[in-house]
């Protein structure tokens, strides 16, 4: 199981929500994404008409694939995906085209990756004094740079870990699986308290995932999100900040074969095993 709307991604936000392996389907539609150059339409489109297409490999930019969404392009980058429309200049989030080019990142950090301009260097003048032949003047010299470091220095090591604690009490059902299910199964009773594993922002709540039934989205900070699927009923929105050991949800069993809490970590948007930071029972 895993969280994107597309096939490709095999858990938002934007908003940790890609094939969903290990769920049952419900009747839910995708965001329509147009592809205006596929088989069949009247005229195929030059990619560099569409919006955005200058900045096409830039950092910080994403283009569009066919399948993709708003919703699942957002939760690829940690991001809102309202942050994403109002990026965009989105006025329908729902439609987006195949070859759109869109901004991934705040328009801030954006900006402050690009190279700052190279300053002139500073003309020195030429003294003359009456009768005393003129001096060439004296050469301007900068200060030696230090030597560039062999390797940039490492990451502060553990400056964004988590201190998770388990979502649920119930028993484990289903183990981590990359490719079966990208996360853990938590078993238990219709209504059983579903608790936020650590603090964070709402990203995502809501049921328009297929396969998992009510979920819930928490950010953590910009490397760790989880995801609470199959949920009875759900008592957060979407921007509100949680507390770790917070109720959250109830668990249910919408979008599933039986009650249980289908839960997921993911570090930089890729799914890991929650046992390796989840507490031992």
């Amino acid at each position: 199981m895993q969280l994107t709307g597309r096939k490709s991604w095999t858990l938002m936000s934007l908003v940790l929500v890609a094939a969903l392996a290990g769920c049952t389907s419900t009747s839910m539609t995708r965001a329509p994404v147009e592809d205006r150059g596929s088989a069949g339409a009247s005229a195929r489109v030059d990619p560099a008409t569409l919006p955005g297409a200058e900045n096409a490999g830039k950092p910080g930019y994403y283009t569009v694939k066919a399948g993709d969404t708003v919703m699942q392009i957002a939760r690829d980058h940690n991001q809102n995906w309202r942050d994403i429309a109002r990026w965009n200049n989105l006025e329908n989030s729902n439609l987006i085209e195949v070859g759109q080019v869109l901004r991934v990142v705040p328009p801030a950090v954006a900006s402050a990756s690009a190279p700052a301009p190279a300053k002139p260097p500073v003309p020195v003048a030429t003294q003359t004094t009456p009768g005393v032949a003129p001096v060439a003047p004296a050469v301007a010299v900068a200060p030696a740079p230090a030597p560039a470091p062999t390797s940039a220095p490492p990451p502060t090591a553990g400056a964004d870990d988590v201190d998770f604690i388990w979502p649920a009490n119930g028993t484990l059902v289903a183990g981590f699986d990359e490719v079966k299910n990208k996360g853990l199964g938590i078993g238990g009773k219709a209504g059983d308290p579903v608790l936020a594993a650590a603090d964070g922002r709402v990203v995502y709540a809501g049921a328009g995932l297929r396969g998992y039934g009510n979920l819930i989205i928490l950010k953590h900070n910009n490397t760790f999100l989880t995801a609470y699927a199959h949920n009875q009923s759900l008592l957060v929105k979407e921007d509100q900040n949680v507390k770790r050991g917070q109720k959250i949800a109830e668990m249910g069993s919408t979008d599933a074969d039986r009650v249980k809490l289908h839960f997921e970590i993911r570090r930089s948007g890729k799914p890991v095993d929650p046992a390796r930071y989840l507490p031992p029972r």
